[in-house]
């Protein structure tokens, strides 16, 4: 497995990234490997206690209610141009 080596860290953020792991009771290596896989997309970050306020909406979509979203929401992935002038 490769090892990368961040330089530069500020103060505040390595007092961050420790106090996180001392709360997790994890390792610096592995909190930060941790933060890495949810910002990335490799593991959800899991929070089942906000979970629980949104379960009536779990699972309801059908496969055409999907489809319907995804056709009406299709401009929202288009990037126009000139608002970025």
């Amino acid at each position: 497995m490769k090892s990368i080596t961040i330089h530069g860290l500020d103060e505040q953020l390595e007092k961050l990234l420790k106090d996180k792991a001392k709360s997790n009771a994890t390792s610096l290596n592995k909190t930060i490997k941790g933060l890495l896989e949810e910002a990335l997309g490799v593991r959800v970050k899991s929070n089942p206690v906000h979970r629980k306020y949104f379960a009536e909406f779990c699972g309801i979509w059908t496969k055409s209610d999907l489809d319907e979203f995804k056709r009406i929401s299709k401009g929202f992935r288009e990037i126009d141009s000139e608002d970025w002038q």
